[in-house]
């Protein structure tokens, strides 16, 4: 039982160093706040439409189920 113990209290310790470490960053380290742009293509904006023709085969199973 003394080794669950002793496991145990290293595991919280472990986490207890992890939580601290993480509520430092949050309260001490400031991000750099700078406006940033991106460009869009306008390929992605607007894409060109291309018309699709029908396949040779299709006409004639039309013309064949008629």
């Amino acid at each position: 039982m003394p080794s669950l113990i002793r496991f145990l209290m290293t595991i919280g310790l472990i986490c207890g160093a992890i939580y601290g470490a993480m509520f430092a960053l949050v309260m001490y380290v400031e991000p750099t706040k700078r406006e940033m742009t991106e460009r869009v293509p306008t390929d992605k904006i607007n894409p060109v439409r291309q018309e699709v023709q029908p396949a040779a085969s299709d006409s004639i199973d039309e013309n064949a189920s008629q």
